[in-house]
């Protein structure tokens, strides 16, 4: 599913913040991404949700050399994709519910066709109290939940997740890992980047390790 290969990234004159960097993830696949901070896991993660081109090399996503692809085709590829920010991303303007939703009402998929499981998922993270609050008076680890929810709802082919549980306690943490097992039970790749050494530990999945921009994959 994904492939990178000898892949460098640098930013504008600077030096290069990753440097070949070489790695295969297999269709459904769990992975943790890992490593110090300033080790390079955003900028990995924003090649592999296309935010960013690569100064150098090869990156295959779905089976496309998306460092070459038009910009045109990038969307389609980009909605196959769930992603989980830091910054959580919710849109202000839209309840929580309608933030969850908002994957589907863009696919163009029916009200009627969703909302029970929007319903049901925004339950199951524990805010089921919460469908109509807007995002600014939601918690930080209620909003964190939510931007969860919204990357989960499509069930998408791949989940990238940066620190997916660093605002909430462990219980709530294990839940959520949960969530994202289930997803991969269901077919969907998994990636997730952490530094909670106990929740790695846990789970036992290879995990990919940055050091200084460089990358080892660590059964």
């Amino acid at each position: 599913m994904i492939q990178f290969e000898n892949v460098g990234l640098r930013y504008g004159m600077g030096p290069e913040v990753l440097r070949n960097v070489s790695f295969q993830l297999a269709p459904g696949s769990f992975h943790f991404l890992t490593g110090s901070s300033g080790a390079g896991k955003t900028s990995l993660l924003q090649l592999l949700f296309l935010a960013q081109r690569p100064t150098r090399g090869l990156i295959s996503i779905f089976g496309q050399d998306v460092a070459t692809l038009p910009r045109r085709e990038l969307p389609a590829i980009r909605r196959r994709i769930g992603v989980v920010f830091q910054e959580f991303r919710l849109l202000n303007h839209l309840t929580t519910y309608e933030n969850v939703a908002l994957p589907l009402r863009i696919r163009g998929v029916h009200t009627d066709e969703y909302e029970n499981n929007v319903i049901e998922l925004l339950r199951w993270v524990g805010l089921g109290e919460r469908l109509n609050a807007t995002p600014e008076i939601l918690s930080g680890g209620e909003k964190q939940r939510a931007a969860i929810a919204r990357a989960v709802v499509g069930r998408p082919a791949l989940l990238l997740a940066d620190e997916p549980t660093g605002n909430v306690d462990p219980e709530l943490a294990q839940r959520l890992l949960r969530l994202f097992v289930e997803l991969n039970r269901l077919g969907t790749t998994i990636l997730i980047a952490t530094h909670d050494r106990l929740l790695m530990n846990d789970f036992g999945a290879p995990r990919l390790v940055l050091d200084n921009g460089e990358l080892e994959v660590v059964s």
